[in-house]
């Protein structure tokens, strides 16, 4: 919103409306904008670390719940901020919230949903991210038109809505029969939960699979020690690579810059943040929602597969047509700009039923209950981490490579869709506490973790 940019970004403004001799794309390369739009990750890598001990030790709503309340405060001081360093302070807040919230939700979901149903329950996550994106998009959309150029503080405060939800939900939601086990060894306390939401009395053999993890659980006193030993190589390893191909996708340069290279391509103000808002918001929508019916039939590898190549076409598309018609100065014409649009639509549709939902629920139902907390803190750190690097190099990266930057990630979609055919195994309908079968049956994973079958061993501890 230009009120917003020329209150707290002056410069990224002169550039954008007076500036002539500078490049289009380089109008918005500003240290200070960048430093806003990534400090939530940067925050929320840190606070990430932290939840793991906190959803280990109190359980996995305490964790949620500290989201929320970091989100309600975050929100008050963004919608309040006077100056450019309270903006970013009420954004580290929001990031908090994040960290918390990223690291126990999955964690949650997965633990509460029917193995044949996880899939589903977990893009649940994914999905509700998507429609808060469209919503909020709409919401800037809205308060654009205010007259006084005050609707931005409209748009950041109003993160305190589903703030509130999520706080007041955490304190009445129920704590996961593996987390109660974990840390209480509430036997009869977690069979009474297990029947409750799985609405049948015959759990026993489940809650058997629970007490086994937890009896293994507790014989792990430092879970990010435990985790890089040999047995758990193959978690650790998807642990770093999914996330980090998650954020190389390039889906950050689409859907938090997306007014910005609508403006770029010479749509206006208003016009940008309404094809931000409807079109690639309601895209997005769709294909998660799509994924997460599909996601338990067809199975988690083919929505990746399928997912790498519709991103790797669209971004070659993008980028040719960028490089073809757009200059430092000047524009393209209005077909072009139509065809962007419609192609970025086609790389949402591809992430957002894929690597958007898929590279949350995978990291979530593949670790042992023992190295479960800890893991999911790598996952969700290693996000952060290069989420943060991506969003402060983005902009200087476009004011240099152009329109080859959609060529760089396009080149990663290759790698990452590669990694996926050869390396990860399938993981539908396998309940959550007999996950390591999977990577003793893997063609190259066996030669990792080999063919101890470490159900013997837990026997004998019982």
């Amino acid at each position: 919103m230009e009120p917003f940019l020329k209150k707290f970004f002056p410069e990224v403004y002169k550039n954008m409306r007076e500036d002539t001799n500078v490049s289009n794309y380089c109008k918005f390369n500003s240290q200070l904008l960048t430093t806003f739009t990534s400090s939530p990750f940067i925050a929320g890598l840190i606070a990430s670390l932290f939840a793991s001990k906190v959803t280990r030790a109190l359980g996995r709503k305490a964790s949620i719940l500290v989201g929320g309340v970091a989100f309600l405060a975050g929100s008050a001081l963004g919608g309040a901020a006077f100056n450019v360093y309270m903006l970013i302070l009420g954004r580290v807040l929001l990031g908090v919230g994040i960290g918390f919230s990223n690291q126990s939700v999955p964690l949650y979901l997965s633990e509460m949903a029917p193995p044949k149903h996880r899939g589903a329950f977990n893009i649940g996550f994914q999905v509700c991210t998507a429609i808060g994106v469209l919503g909020a998009n709409l919401l800037n959309y809205g308060t654009q038109k205010i007259k006084g150029g005050w609707g931005w503080r409209i748009s950041l405060s109003m993160a305190a809505a589903p703030a509130s939800i999520l706080t007041l939900g955490a304190l009445i939601l129920p704590d996961t029969p593996n987390s109660i086990i974990q840390r209480s060894n509430g036997h009869e306390k977690a069979k009474k939960m297990l029947q409750r939401v799985r609405g049948t009395a015959d759990v026993q053999a489940e809650l058997d699979d629970l007490i086994r993890a937890s009896i293994v659980s507790r014989t792990v006193k430092h879970p990010f020690k435990t985790i890089i030993q040999r047995k758990y190589r193959p978690q650790l390893v998807m642990a770093i690579l999914i996330p980090f191909f998650q954020q190389v996708t390039g889906i950050n340069v689409i859907s938090f810059y997306a007014p910005v290279l609508f403006r770029t391509i010479k749509l206006s103000e208003s016009t940008s943040l309404l094809m931000s808002a409807v079109v690639t918001g309601g895209v997005s929508t769709i294909a998660t929602i799509t994924s997460m019916i599909l996601t338990d039939k067809l199975g988690r590898k083919v929505l990746f597969l399928v997912g790498g190549i519709l991103m790797f076409v669209s971004q070659v598309m993008i980028g040719s047509i960028m490089a073809a018609e757009l200059g430092d100065h000047g524009g393209i014409s209005e077909g072009y700009a139509y065809l962007v649009l419609a192609l970025v639509c086609v790389y949402i549709a591809g992430f957002a039923s894929s690597w958007g939902p898929l590279g949350w629920l995978v990291p979530s139902e593949i670790f042992p209950l023992e190295i479960r907390s800890a893991g999911q803190s790598i996952t969700v750190a290693v996000g952060f981490l290069f989420f943060f690097l991506v969003a402060q190099s983005f902009l200087a990266m476009l004011c240099h490579l152009k329109a080859g930057i959609f060529f760089f990630f396009g080149g990663w979609e290759v790698v990452m869709t590669v990694f996926v055919h050869f390396f990860l195994p399938e993981t539908k309908n396998v309940p959550i506490e007999r996950m390591d079968k999977v990577w003793r049956e893997h063609w190259f994973w066996k030669r990792i973790v080999g063919d101890v079958a470490e159900d013997i061993k837990i026997e004998q501890a019982l």
